[in-house]
């Protein structure tokens, strides 16, 4: 189970204990406050292992261990929660480097770390459970390096879950809504990430968008994590029948919301469809060069 140190992946490791089973939990950092909750309210038969999914030798420490221990039983569940976003911006403010970040812990750790398992998921006959998102089926406005990553997972875990039937191994995904986890819902966490977005851009794309711009884009995502569901029950529950369900759904979609979503993005037109994605979500102002005043000052000029 990757990602434990908060959220989805802390909740589900907690549950899972209580249920009996031995749980292989990484988290990023294992002196961590989620860490140390996980030590303090779980049984000893929970093991914490430190893994970042960007650094192979992490993923195979972890392999290697988890190999270790479960060798003569086999891996029954995989869970692929560990996930990964610091930018809310256009795509062409959004520095390359974040998308590359995005693709590294969301999409490639996450399929390291499944092919290294497979041998064992294999013999055990077992699940691959794997927290994607409905960002990565919509073009949820400035979300792109997010949500091209978790298209990318989405996809990879449908091609698992196709080739693998005949092995008798399960795969399933999970499409949350939006919750409170982590630091997603920490204003000074995106404050800060503002400041240094607006810091490293190109002085010709500042021109051209406007700091208010981004400023205003940052004020309409605060605003939208007031909304965010603190319960996690719902994933955690989608995550455990997916695990133990003897026919688990192959999408899992807890949280208000996603089937009126879901519906207007499969059978309304894509201008329909992006309207409400910025209703919903983030609606952003017209880029300073675009706007009649600028044009008004530039032909005074």
């Amino acid at each position: 189970l990757s990602g434990c140190d908060s959220g989805f992946g802390q909740a589900t490791a907690r549950h899972l204990d209580i249920m009996g089973f031995r749980v292989f939990a990484s988290v990023l950092d294992l002196q961590s406050p989620g860490a140390q909750e996980l030590r303090r309210s779980c049984s000893p038969r929970l093991t914490l292992l430190q893994m970042d999914l960007t650094k192979t030798d992490d993923i195979q420490r972890v392999l290697q261990h988890i190999q270790a221990h479960t060798n003569s039983t086999g891996l029954w569940g995989l869970v692929n929660n560990a996930g990964f976003n610091d930018t809310i911006a256009d795509a062409e403010l959004s520095p390359l480097g974040k998308f590359r970040t995005c693709m590294e812990v969301n999409f490639f750790g996450s399929l390291e770390l499944t092919k290294g398992l497979l041998p064992l998921l294999r013999s055990a006959g077992g699940r691959i459970v794997t927290v994607s998102s409905p960002a990565g089926d919509m073009p949820f406005p400035c979300l792109a390096a997010y949500g091209a990553s978790k298209a990318a997972l989405s996809l990879l875990m449908d091609t698992f879950r196709s080739e693998l039937q005949p092995w008798g191994i399960k795969v399933s995904l999970i499409l949350p809504g939006y919750y409170k986890t982590g630091t997603t819902c920490d204003p000074a966490f995106w404050n800060l990430q503002k400041q240094q977005l607006l810091a490293s851009l190109p002085q010709e794309l500042l021109q051209a968008y406007g700091e208010d711009y981004v400023e205003e884009i940052n004020q309409q995502f605060i605003q939208f994590m007031k909304v965010a569901v603190e319960d996690l029950s719902a994933v955690v529950n989608s995550i455990t029948d997916g695990l133990l369900a003897a026919n688990p759904a192959v999408r899992y979609y807890p949280g208000q919301g996603l089937g009126i979503m879901y519906f207007i993005h499969r059978y309304l037109p894509y201008f329909v469809r992006d309207l409400f994605l910025k209703g919903f979500f983030i609606n952003p102002k017209l880029p300073r060069a675009l706007r009649r005043e600028h044009h008004n000052d530039a032909k005074k000029a």
